[in-house]
């Protein structure tokens, strides 16, 4: 560990993502949280930065906090990889794979993991008369997701073709390819991964429709629960099922897992998080606090697992 300590940290944060601003608060927490723990720590927003300036400062490690587009994809990590610089989190092809919903979606089906039926919609070749096809063979209910947005951006529930049209319309300002997928009527879960291991489940309920933008970072009327009040077998379940999820897509050293349970109690896999929120109250330390680790505990573990990883990026 003085090793790491010896080391100068840059915390990337910002960006030029719909989630920039999400990005900001987490970045200051995670750097904050760092220098109580004793490290060296340069706080550096990407907007307008050139990485390779990054060796210029003598960055020998980076904690990317970068939520979205261009720091969750895959880019930034390639970037770095190419440069030589060790990261946190997983590398190019999960962050790659985990952030593409539609894609992550494909290679659970292919692992025989539960997930709600979909369909894709392509924005070249999309027509209005598809509406309704596409809302019939899906059970009448959907929920429209653009495929490489995160943070709930651009997400709306539809229930009518006219629905579904409207909200694929807006969908495609965000991205070229949407997912529909079936609506799934039932409590939302979520299950950060630190490492190998599963942290306690986090019950999130909300009055919106769904646990949207507003839900996640505005609404005062969202409710966290964890422990999620599951029964010891269900809680082992529903941690078995991310670490495998987490695995599938090739995500690696951090993040966290949204699952939902649908009425007949049947977990249905939703996507791989491989930056999430990392403000102090954020799910994922929610989740380290109920296994008794605290903010400062959890980037300080995050960054060892890096170090440990050092062979694989």
């Amino acid at each position: 560990m003085k090793a790491l300590k010896n080391q100068k940290l840059a915390v990337l944060y910002g960006g030029d993502s719909a989630e920039r601003e999400i990005s900001l608060n987490s970045g200051e927490a995670v750097a904050e949280g760092l220098r109580q723990a004793g490290f060296d720590v340069e706080l550096i927003d990407t907007q307008n930065f050139c990485l390779t300036d990054l060796t210029k400062r003598n960055i020998d490690r980076v904690f990317i906090a970068l939520h979205g587009r261009g720091g969750e994809d895959g880019c930034v990590q390639g970037a770095l990889q190419y440069m030589g610089i060790p990261y946190t989190g997983s590398d190019v092809l999960g962050s790659a794979l985990s952030m593409d919903k539609i894609r992550s979606k494909q290679v659970f089906q292919a692992q025989g993991l539960p997930t709600a039926p979909f369909a894709i919609v392509e924005k070249n070749v999309y027509d209005e008369i598809d509406a309704g096809k596409i809302l019939s063979s899906l059970g009448n209910i959907v929920m429209v997701k653009p495929a490489n947005e995160g943070s709930s951006i651009g997400m709306a529930k539809a229930q009518t073709a006219n629905e579904l049209h409207q909200a694929l319309t807006a969908a495609f300002e965000y991205d070229e390819q949407i997912l529909v997928e079936a609506w799934i009527n039932g409590p939302e879960y979520t299950v950060a991964i630190l490492g190998d291991e599963a942290l306690p489940a986090i019950h999130m309920e909300t009055p919106r429709e769904f646990y949207d933008y507003e839900a996640k970072y505005k609404s005062t009327t969202t409710q966290y629960h964890c422990p999620a009040g599951l029964s010891e077998e269900d809680e082992f379940s529903l941690k078995t099922l991310a670490l495998k999820a987490f695995k599938a897509t090739g995500a690696k050293g951090w993040g966290r897992v949204d699952i939902m349970r649908n009425n007949e109690n049947q977990w249905q896999l939703l996507e791989v998080n491989t930056v999430p929120g990392m403000t102090k109250t954020s799910l994922v330390p929610k989740a380290a606090k109920a296994h008794d680790i605290n903010f400062s505990e959890l980037v300080t573990k995050i960054v060892e697992i890096s170090a440990g990883q050092l062979a694989n990026n």
